[in-house]
């Protein structure tokens, strides 16, 4: 099988120095061992002609290499791959990340991306080093590992909640990869079992919490979502579950904690990946920063926040109906819109929780729904009945897939989308981290003269350099 080639000696001196840096960035297969490790693993250093390095933990495995037990290759940060790879095989990775293969095969995946099965196959072992169903194998094994660390959940719950559809699967999968049964897997956990059911987000440090905190507690929809001193806390729905979950630092290591109630098993791989997107937490800050700083009129805002992450949507469909009553009136006045639009048509909460009652409203909900009777003009109104029948007959898709370019394109046909609000959508809703609003107001004034606002072509040609993180250089501009 062909092997995405790295750079070994930067990789080695990485490896050899034990540089949690590069955690995510690759991994170092030993042939002596059989094993494979992140760096930073706390085992001896082998020796150097018996190491092997791949970008990805699915290609390690793919070659027959299982995860190290003492420094857990498959809990650290969701490998960067993509970066510098080609623009199919990013979008690939980022639907395989969203559950894309969970329920589908590869040749869906590839129709998806307008190439064939074999040509998509032939990018990723260019470019990844595994193929894509090796990925998204990797993906729900390592989720099912922490499911049986971090967990009660009987063996076969925990099979389904990883995506596999039999129990012997599950069981094959699981042994294959780490010589261990699940059940074994489970005796050998270290530590005590959290209450409740709390899973463990890896990230690459640092994360500008406080940030995020002041981002999206600014704009925390009253009913549906609240930022206090305890953490994020929102409501939730996925097919029949509703409920409340609640992400939070964790007490050690670079790592959030989402606690999660009333939740079927199925769910729990969609909403961590939900709450990964939110929170960005696949980025890789000291790449982007260290990319953006080359610009003397970024480089003071990096050095500033230097943590920075560019915040998620829970739900594509709720951001965009968002970002359309947020134009022209202010952040608070939006949410407000918001919430008022949840209280008339988004679903109860069973159960309500510390002022949590209801879950934003589908597209379906909205498609034909009375919408312009708390304060919105009637073009608007019907703009956000436009889009939701867009999105609930599948003629729009929205979320980590499409380019930016095919984003913006396709929302621009829709009534009430100009170009800031279709890339304001594809910033946050599509996890585009190339979106560039050129016409904002704020990024016009920080990079014009005092009480002169730049031309929007001017913000549009200067962005140029900031390519391929703009979404970020919009971030720190907004800052400003």
């Amino acid at each position: 099988m062909p092997r995405m080639t790295l750079d070994s000696d930067a990789c080695w001196e990485a490896f050899a120095a034990r540089d949690r840096r590069f955690e995510g960035r690759f991994v170092a297969a030993v042939t002596s061992t059989g094993i494979y490790c992140r760096p930073g693993c706390p085992a001896r250093i082998p020796a150097r002609n018996r190491v092997r390095f791949y970008a990805h933990p699915a290609a390690a495995q793919a070659e027959g290499f299982r995860p190290c037990l003492r420094c857990r290759p498959d809990a650290s940060p969701g490998s960067p791959a993509w970066v510098g790879s080609s623009a199919t095989v990013a979008r690939a990775l980022r639907l395989i990340a969203q559950g894309a293969l969970d329920d589908a095969p590869v040749e869906a995946l590839a129709a998806r991306l307008g190439v064939g099965a074999r040509q998509l196959t032939r990018l990723f072992h260019e470019h990844v080093g595994a193929a894509p169903g090796e990925v998204a194998r990797t993906r729900r094994l390592h989720f099912a590992r922490q499911l049986l660390e971090r967990s009660n959940l009987p063996v076969t719950e925990v099979a389904f909640a990883a995506g596999f559809g039999s129990v012997r699967r599950f069981h094959e999968a699981v042994r294959d990869a780490y010589r261990l049964s699940p059940t074994a897997l489970r005796r050998a956990r270290r530590g005590t079992v959290p209450e409740g059911l709390v899973l463990r987000l890896p990230f690459r440090p640092p994360l500008d919490w406080e940030g995020l905190r002041a981002f999206l507690g600014a704009r925390a929809l009253v009913g549906v979502e609240r930022f206090d001193d305890g953490g994020y806390h929102r409501t939730f729905a996925l097919g029949a579950d509703t409920g409340v979950l609640t992400v939070r630092p964790a007490a050690s290591g670079d790592a959030l904690e989402l606690s999660i109630s009333a939740a079927t098993p199925a769910a729990l791989l969609d909403l961590a990946t939900r709450a990964r997107r939110l929170f960005d937490l696949d980025a890789d800050p000291a790449a982007i920063g260290s990319a953006l700083a080359r610009d003397p009129r970024l480089a003071p805002l990096v050095a500033r926040r230097p943590g920075l992450r560019v915040p998620g949507a829970w739900e594509p469909f709720e951001m965009a109906v968002r970002a359309i009553l947020g134009q022209q009136v202010s952040v608070a006045a939006a949410t407000t819109l918001a919430a008022r639009l949840v209280a008339l048509h988004g679903r109860p909460l069973a159960a309500p929780a510390a002022g949590l009652t209801h879950v934003f409203p589908t597209p379906a909900a909205l498609a034909g729904a009375e919408v312009g009777s708390f304060g919105i003009p009637a073009a608007r109104a019907e703009a956000i009945r436009t889009l939701a029948r867009e999105v609930a007959s599948g003629a729009l898709r929205l979320g980590p897939g499409a380019t930016a370019e095919e984003t913006i394109s396709r929302l621009r046909q829709l009534p009430g989308f100009g170009p800031w609000t279709a890339s304001y959508v594809a910033m946050r809703a599509c996890g585009e981290p190339d979106a560039f609003p050129a016409g904002d107001l704020g990024i016009r004034k920080a990079l014009g003269a005092p009480g002169h606002p730049a031309a929007e072509a001017e913000c549009e040609r200067h962005s140029q350099q900031w390519r391929p993180w703009r979404a970020y250089a919009a971030l720190h501009l907004w800052s400003r």
